[in-house]
């Protein structure tokens, strides 16, 4: 390699990548196979916990990948100023509120196809929170939200 060829881009995240997202932008890691054997079917890394912030640029991204998007599922005490709809791509989406812990978020596509997401918390450190983005993708994944959370020490298996 001469001093004027970059080097090759990491796979994943790259170190400062959070903090050099540009505001309305969703990190995001879905999982690439269609089989979606995993626990989970991917990864969100926001970067505060204001959803109305948050929240348009991630379901603008999942609907570019997934389709519409009718309902999202979040935990409303993990949340600040979570509203009960918004609109993306001039589709009204639902927001529901659930005790069902701050770690994941879940997205329904159509009438019943719902997609969990390990959401992992806005001030973990790079490298745990790429540890918990690639443990979440896996086909093969056994482990639930919390607990890569806590495995991956990306938080204590909660956003608060």
């Amino acid at each position: 390699m001469t001093g004027s060829d970059t080097p090759p881009v990491p796979r994943g995240l790259p170190s400062g990548v959070h903090e050099a997202v540009r505001p309305g932008c969703a990190l995001l890691r879905l999982e690439t196979t269609a089989s979606r054997e995993g626990v989970l079917d991917g990864a969100w890394w926001p970067r505060s916990r204001d959803i109305g912030a948050e929240l348009p640029a991630l379901l603008s991204t999942l609907v570019g990948h997934l389709g519409p998007v009718t309902r999202v599922g979040l935990d409303t005490e993990a949340w600040e100023g979570l509203p009960t709809r918004i609109v993306v791509d001039d589709r009204v989406v639902h927001v529901d509120s659930f005790p069902v812990g701050d770690d994941t978020v879940l997205i329904t596509r159509g009438d019943r196809d719902i997609f969990s997401l390990l959401v992992v918390p806005p001030d973990a450190a790079p490298d745990a929170a790429r540890a918990a983005m690639a443990q979440a993708v896996r086909a093969d994944n056994v482990s639930q939200a919390e607990q890569i959370l806590i495995d991956t020490g990306s938080g204590r298996g909660t956003l608060g």
